[in-house]
């Protein structure tokens, strides 16, 4: 029904627009209102996405992958890890164990030392990366396996890794989620605001009208109209350059992390489009809202 009477207070009567003067303050506030609202919402949107896709991809990475770390004496390295393997391949809920390469531990330590490490004076640990069944296993009963039989062995099943990482990613989806509530209340309240100015610079207006038999409905119908179109039009405004701005961003790089992942993917462009409409709704309904309220305050 609201939608329906959205689309009837913008294709109702336009020589009911001359009520409310077509320039002015308040134009010009609800305008840059609308599309400033719009900008930080298409943000917020683009930041709620990609937390939920971070959080997906950060589950889904560190979920199915354990590492086991094997630091021993050098002639009993080679022992130990026959041992680890040995262990793995008998657990059930592993699909996968297998020795990283001096090339894959050099990959994994170069962003946080650089090319340049020399590994082979380094007492690096042997590391196994460990796959999982989507049943798993029980990492308990393998941490006693291992500490039985491979004393040098240490597993690592990234709980302690995933779980913050989750819950950041969490609290920032629900930030976003916030983010879009306060921009909606700050565009009703701020739309309000111009649509009481509006009503109240036009008392003597509305006065004659009433004189000349206009109805209160006639006269609230032309403010909700001309504001109903300029939250749409200035959301409008705001959403095209914030859907600019985020196409504008880096893509997504591993490397990159978060901070290159911030925007829209495939079908999650056409979100934004929904808010003008969402915006010209607020609009509506807060200034026929207040509308009513001025109309029965200036009988």
């Amino acid at each position: 029904m609201k939608l329906l009477s959205l689309s009837w207070a913008i294709i109702s009567d336009r020589r009911s627009d001359s009520v409310v003067p077509p320039s002015g303050v308040t134009a010009q506030l609800t305008l840059i209102t609308s599309a400033a609202m719009a900008f930080l919402a298409v943000f917020a949107l683009a930041l709620s996405l990609a937390t939920g896709r971070l959080a997906e991809r950060w589950g889904n990475e560190l979920a199915r992958g354990s590492t086991v770390r094997i630091s021993a004496p050098q002639g009993q390295v080679d022992a130990q890890v026959i041992a680890a393997l040995s262990v793995l391949e008998t657990t059930p809920g592993v699909a996968e164990a297998r020795v990283l390469t001096v090339e894959e531990e050099r990959a994994l330590l170069e962003p946080w030392f650089g090319p340049s490490l020399p590994l082979d004076t380094l007492p690096l640990p042997v590391l196994i990366d460990v796959r999982e069944t989507e049943e798993g296993y029980d990492s308990e009963g393998l941490r006693l396996r291992l500490a039985g039989e491979v004393p040098a062995a240490v597993l690592d099943d990234h709980t302690r890794w995933r779980r913050p990482l989750l819950r950041a990613a969490e609290r920032l989806g629900v930030l976003s989620v916030i983010s879009l509530i306060l921009i909606t209340g700050v565009t009703a309240g701020m739309i309000t605001l111009a649509a009481n100015a509006a009503l109240a610079a036009n008392g003597r207006v509305i006065a004659t009208l009433r004189l000349v038999g206009a109805t209160d409905s006639f006269v609230a119908g032309a403010f909700v109209r001309r504001f109903t179109l300029r939250g749409f039009s200035g959301a409008l405004i705001g959403t095209s350059l914030g859907m600019i701005a985020i196409a504008l961003l880096p893509e997504v790089q591993d490397e990159g992390g978060f901070l290159t992942g911030l925007g829209f993917v495939g079908f999650d462009w056409i979100w934004p489009l929904t808010i003008p409409v969402l915006a010209a709704l607020v609009a509506f309904i807060a200034t026929r809202i207040a509308a009513g309220k001025t109309l029965r305050r200036l009988m």
